[in-house]
């Protein structure tokens, strides 16, 4: 089955350096957008993943993948910006699903909850039984982000 290309909307001041996502721009299946200069495509049959919102079901299979990429503070003027419920539909990871990326207490509104964006992009693509490969072949927590959530393997 061929699916719609992932969406990545990076904001314009997100770290590169520090991105989890750095590598995958090449990769035809995934479209980098940068927030505030480029404008969003449609995104309808698209689904955000967000926290607090329905749990992704493998009956999404169909739909594309819509990602928020910057800080915590960043992605949410972002979501403010972009949200409006008929433009794309949300979806959540389970919520023991632990991230490997380290970060500290300012970094966000609760570290124990909100993964690292490639490792959200990992998790819906194996929830959705989308080929993952690849996409964790840059990231330098892959390793343990493997081992604390080998359950979705």
């Amino acid at each position: 089955m061929k699916y719609p290309p992932t969406i990545i909307y990076r904001h314009r001041r997100e770290n590169l350096k520090k991105c989890s996502l750095r590598g995958l721009e090449t990769r035809e299946d995934i479209h980098f957008y940068t927030y505030p200069q480029n404008p969003l495509p449609s995104l309808s049959g698209y689904l955000l993943l967000t926290l607090d919102a329905p749990l992704l079901q493998k009956e999404d299979d169909s739909l594309g993948i819509f990602l928020i990429d910057g800080t915590w503070k960043h992605a949410e003027v972002m979501y403010k910006q972009i949200s409006q419920p008929h433009l794309f539909i949300t979806r959540s990871l389970p919520k023991e699903m632990q991230t490997a990326y380290p970060r500290r207490q300012d970094d966000c509104l609760d570290p124990s909850r909100g993964l690292a964006s490639v490792e959200a992009l990992f998790a819906a693509y194996i929830l959705l039984g989308r080929d993952p490969s690849g996409l964790l072949d840059n990231y330098y927590w892959k390793d343990a982000f493997l081992q604390k959530n080998s359950f979705l393997l």
